[in-house]
């Protein structure tokens, strides 16, 4: 249906436990694992999901570190391939993880605005227009001539959402980012992703933090060992999510 934007069917994934580095990643972004006969050795770090989310919603997706949060955004995103099941999303899709990712430390954030631009797809002319309303929303003015290496991590993540966030996708992946910053600037992400929303944006949020899902959520799932253990209210997952980590 044109209405959805993102629909998951039966998608698993697994990771190799004694496998690292290259050769796993290049696994992973191919979906060519070697499969073997001894199941112990393989992780499902994402097992028999299905999602379905509408244009314009905001879903959120809790749970305890190591329980699939981010390996599900990245399979949304297409970086990693089901081994199992089937991912259909619709529209240009941007994925910011963690503070700062892809950037390069020894240039500039001016010029580390037009090389993220250049990876998404945008021409140059395209950021240099665009590049003095990502400086202003970040609010790093005086140093967006400076390496990357001098800035801190709050600089760096300032900077990466407010690249993403201009190039205007139609489903936006967030991956814990919104917890980093002073308070105005968390403000103003928060009604940034409103503003996307309100011009049919999908947006799909990690994130630890209970005020932010139930803010800027429509759903949220709480998501351990790979599976969905809720169905989407935002009330008893946030509640599933507080009782387990009064567990701890």
């Amino acid at each position: 249906m044109t209405d959805i934007a993102i629909q998951l069917e039966g998608v698993s994934l697994d990771y190799p436990k004694h496998k690292s580095g290259g050769g796993l990643l290049r696994e992973v972004l191919t979906g060519r694992f070697r499969k073997t006969r001894d199941e112990a050795a393989w992780h499902r770090a994402v097992n028999n999901l299905d999602l379905t989310v509408n244009c314009g919603e905001v879903v959120g997706i809790m749970g305890p570190n190591g329980s699939g949060k981010s390996t599900l955004l990245r399979v949304i995103g297409g970086i990693y391939a089901p081994d199992e099941g089937t991912v259909r999303t619709r529209g240009r899709i941007t994925l910011l993880a963690g503070v700062g990712t892809g950037f390069n430390r020894d240039l500039t954030g001016r010029e580390n605005i037009m090389l993220t631009g250049s990876i998404f797809g945008f021409g140059h002319k395209e950021m240099t227009e665009m590049s003095p309303s990502i400086i202003d929303f970040s609010g790093i003015e005086n140093f967006i001539d400076e390496p990357l290496r001098t800035y801190s991590s709050g600089m760096r993540a300032r900077l990466g959402f407010s690249i993403v966030s201009h190039m205007e996708p139609n489903i936006l992946l967030l991956d814990e980012v919104m917890s980093v910053g002073d308070h105005d600037f968390r403000k103003r992400s928060r009604a940034r992703i409103e503003e996307m929303v309100r011009g049919d944006a999908t947006v799909v949020i990690v994130s630890h933090s209970v005020n932010l899902m139930r803010e800027l959520c429509d759903r949220v799932y709480y998501l351990e060992g790979g599976q969905f253990k809720t169905d989407g209210d935002k009330e008893s997952t946030i509640k599933q999510y507080q009782s387990d980590k009064e567990g701890d």
